[in-house]
């Protein structure tokens, strides 16, 4: 009995030790957090939603750099498809071409000696957000979860892909894989690269931030567009903003529906007034959960009059919000907790009614693609998965 007495104590410490140091460590983090907002720019922007193709654009202009490659992503799998990846990079670096490559500490999967392997190359490699003391416990759990990449300072690539075999449709429970990813040329690019090299410096202590020679001169495009980095808190003021400005009609496309409270209610808020209000979820999931955490909000919205749809040909991991067809959003923030108030997100703020005329035709090809939800399958009776929701109400934040 005393020995029980002892574990329950010691779990109990432990995650008392885990509330302080998650506590301590996000406050802060909030206190240091640069608060910066791109302007609005003239660029060019391409929309991927498929992996081949869009792998076979990025590789041929990776193929024809010149003077730089700079590449973040929060997962670079261990797969034959990430070693034609990292194969492309060290080729570059041989000839020449300086290659930074960066990846999320927690989402990558490399190999030693494929990292070791790229840096013999002459490549440069970082891991972003490594945990670190003395709050260990919250810094594991703040990701890079942005997609950056930047070619000559001149293209630019950001959206839900990663690198690896099921974002090319090679994995049999997850494909095909439905994303979406932005190709940029134009004005919009040298925010990229402000991003990436903020974030550089962050991960490998290095400024290049002062170098010309990767801001070249860029001519203007055609559509207005806003690049909006987040972390911390300032996501949920973002989509809290872009929500306000509906007056018609609002759709929401995401791997992950677990919105805020002060989210979750603006959204009611509007539908009450009369606005129209669609989401487009996944049926599979890709994690643990993450589907029964969505369901106490997806009946809520249902109740009051919101269109549910499943995405059923393959897993939907796109990141979209359409604004009364005036405002897209296409990005990296997941409508979740996790990219709200944890991850470092970025996302991209599109005013033009052609560009936003082209997404809602994918967005219309996706909802042929789907099966509506209803009250009633949402409130059947499943004991399996009520025992899963309780589960997922209480990590909800992280998953």
């Amino acid at each position: 009995m005393e020995l029980a007495y002892w574990i329950v104590g010691a779990i109990a410490g432990l995650i008392l030790l885990l509330a302080l140091d998650f506590k301590i460590g996000r406050k802060l983090h909030l206190d240091q957090v640069n608060k910066k907002y791109f302007p609005i720019r003239n660029s060019n922007l391409d929309i991927f939603t498929h992996g081949p193709e869009l792998f076979a654009d990025y590789f041929d202009e990776l193929r024809q750099a010149k003077h730089h490659i700079h590449i973040l992503f929060y997962i670079v799998k261990n797969d034959t498809f990430s070693k034609e990846f990292l194969s492309i990079l060290q080729t570059k670096a041989k000839e020449g071409v300086e290659v930074r490559l960066m990846v999320d500490w927690v989402g990558a999967t490399l190999s030693r000696k494929a990292i070791r392997q790229l840096r013999e190359s002459g490549a440069e490699f970082a891991f972003s957000r490594k945990p670190s003391l003395p709050f260990l416990f919250y810094s594991s759990q703040v990701r890079n979860h942005r997609k950056i990449t930047i070619i000559d300072g001149k293209t630019g690539y950001t959206g839900g892909f990663n690198v690896g075999k099921e974002y090319i449709d090679l994995q049999k429970k997850l494909s095909p894989w439905r994303d979406y990813h932005l190709k940029v040329t134009g004005e919009g690019v040298q925010d990229l690269q402000t991003e990436f090299l903020l974030d550089w410096k962050m991960a490998s202590r290095i400024n290049l931030l002062q170098n010309k020679i990767y801001f070249p001169d860029l001519e203007k495009g055609r559509i207005r567009q806003q690049f909006v980095p987040s972390e911390g808190q300032m996501l949920e003021d973002i989509l809290f903003n872009l929500i306000q400005k509906a007056e018609k009609s609002i759709f929401i496309g995401t791997p992950y529906f677990i919105p805020s409270r002060r989210i979750f209610n603006e959204l009611l808020r509007c539908m009450e007034k009369g606005v129209k209000l669609k989401l487009l979820v996944p049926f599979k999931a890709d994690h643990i959960l993450v589907k029964e955490a969505s369901y106490p909000y997806l009946r809520v919205m249902v109740k009051h009059g919101a269109e549910i749809h499943q995405y059923q040909k393959g897993f939907y991991h796109a990141k979209v919000m359409v604004i009364d067809d005036k405002i897209c959003d296409i990005g990296t923030a997941n409508f979740d907790q996790r990219s709200m108030f944890l991850n470092l997100e970025l996302n991209c703020l599109i005013y033009d009614q052609a560009f936003i005329s082209k997404v809602n035709s994918i967005l219309r090809q996706d909802l042929l693609d789907s099966e509506s939800i209803n009250q009633h399958e949402l409130n059947g009776f499943n004991p399996f998965r009520s025992m899963k929701e309780r589960a997922a109400r209480t990590v909800a934040y992280f998953l």
